[in-house]
């Protein structure tokens, strides 16, 4: 961080902040997964339990 004056310079990296490895899409990624899985179990138990 370098001070000029009123103003104050940073690097990109030090305004990010936050991780830069995709790390988000990751966690998006899995979860959405994982959600179309137990809705799909859901549905096909759901419907193999209901009488015709």
């Amino acid at each position: 961080m370098e001070h000029q004056g009123e103003e104050t310079h940073i690097t990109t990296d030090e305004a990010r902040g936050g991780e830069g490895l995709n790390v988000v899409r990751w966690v998006l990624a899995i979860s959405l997964f994982l959600a179309i899985v137990a809705l799909t179990i859901i549905w096909v138990t759901g419907a193999m339990t209901t009488p015709q």
